[in-house]
């Protein structure tokens, strides 16, 4: 499933870009509860020996959970704040899932939305909770790096891009 980003020939986000060497490369699917990421980490993702970094595991699941709400709500947000949670460490070279869903109806502000990480038998691993405050393109404009182009295309993404139900759970 594209996100709207992809309308930018060369984003970088560190999470789902596929032009930026270093990252993770995320791409996403829908999912019966939302929205979700497969991933599989090397080395170069290690803290312990053979153990994926445990920042990592935030990121992957803010990634997740962030582009559900641009893809259900058709807005950015920012991360408020979040909290993630390790029931077991992650390996590097395993194959992992990651499963966001969404809190609530579409109304509420700030969004809330939840991501599990689960192996490959299907076993919860980490999970995180986080709050996200939806933005406009027009008022954050001072934060972004995107020129007068960039910001219509993007615009237009966000209105038109492949939607999920508001609250990102498919019937």
């Amino acid at each position: 499933m594209a996100v709207p980003w992809s309308v930018i020939p060369d984003y970088h986000c560190f999470g789902c870009s596929p032009h930026n060497e270093s990252g993770l490369r995320l791409s996403f699917t829908p999912d019966g509860d939302g929205l979700a990421a497969r991933f599989c980490l090397g080395r170069s993702f290690e803290s312990y020996p053979g153990v994926v970094h445990g920042g990592l595991i935030g990121v992957i699941c803010d990634e997740v959970m962030g582009n559900l709400i641009v893809l259900a709500r058709h807005v950015p947000a920012f991360t408020v704040s979040q909290r993630t949670r390790f029931l077991t460490p992650l390996l590097i070279d395993r194959e992992y899932r990651c499963v966001a869903t969404l809190s609530g109806d579409g109304t509420e502000q700030p969004i809330r939305a939840s991501a599990d990480i689960l192996d490959a038998d299907g076993a919860v691993c980490a999970t995180s909770a986080a709050t996200y405050q939806p933005f406009t393109l027009a008022d954050a404009r001072h934060h972004l790096s995107l020129g007068d182009d960039e910001v219509a295309l993007l615009s237009h993404a966000l209105t038109t891009a492949d939607a999920l139900p508001p609250n990102g759970v498919r019937s």
